[in-house]
């Protein structure tokens, strides 16, 4: 479903990201790991469009994106839960929901979504009229999550899900990407909690200073030697 081939991305002198190359296949979910500042938020600005490629292509569904503007990118089915969530804080937990679902158009398909994302997080459905910035830290992550779902997306780009988030939330949110996952939903998850990412994920990457390290099955590199000295607190 989507295919990165050897990206490069600077921030005027500085080299984010060397020759990144992946796949993402229709129904999976794949992780990308590393410590703060590898380039894992960089590699999925990329994919969304929001920051413009030095070299390398990026393909999804076979065609190819490396030139094609954001708002186009969504129209196709890509879809991005950012890094701190960014909902709009001064509107309501329903207009966030319909800000999601801007490329529908159609009212009944956006009610059916709202209702879907009611079903899959209770709490929002209980909050509907309260305004974005009320809401705790882990609603807001749901909230950002179930905007992100609102546009039918063929893959979801999720960045630092669990960035900030008490430990209870972190719990939830890792059940909510792993009941999406069941569904059938085909997600990219970037994550500095590399045991809840590995743990929930078909295969993943690991990201060294814009370089692309490790990658193998999921439960594989949960075992490798150097990924649990690295990132998982063990040896």
């Amino acid at each position: 479903m989507l295919e990165v081939r050897n990206i490069e991305v600077s921030y005027g002198e500085f080299l984010a990201l060397r020759g990144i190359s992946f796949t993402v296949k229709e129904g999976e979910l794949v992780t990308i790991i590393g410590a703060n500042g590898a380039g894992k938020s960089t590699i999925l600005r990329a994919v969304m469009g929001l920051v413009k490629c030095r070299k390398g292509e990026i393909l999804f569904q076979g065609e190819d994106i490396t030139s094609t503007p954001s708002h186009q990118r969504a129209r196709l089915g890509i879809s991005l839960v950012p890094e701190g969530r960014k909902i709009f804080p001064d509107l309501s937990v329903a207009e966030n929901l319909i800000m999601g679902a801007y490329i529908q158009g159609d009212g009944k398909a956006i009610q059916a979504r709202m209702e879907e994302a009611f079903a899959l997080f209770p709490v929002l459905k209980e909050r509907r009229n309260q305004v974005g910035k009320t809401l705790s830290g882990g609603e807001q992550q749901m909230l950002a999550i179930a905007r992100a779902l609102m546009s039918s997306p063929r893959v979801i780009l999720m960045d630092e899900v669990s960035l900030g988030l008490m430990p209870i939330y972190v719990e939830e949110t890792f059940k909510v990407i792993k009941n999406l996952h069941r569904q059938g939903v085909t997600i990219l998850l970037v994550e500095q909690n590399a045991r809840k990412a590995l743990a929930a994920a078909d295969r993943g990457y690991v990201l060294e200073t814009g370089e692309i390290v490790l990658s193998d099955e999921a439960e594989k590199l949960a075992l490798n030697a150097e990924v649990k000295k690295a990132y998982l607190g063990g040896t």
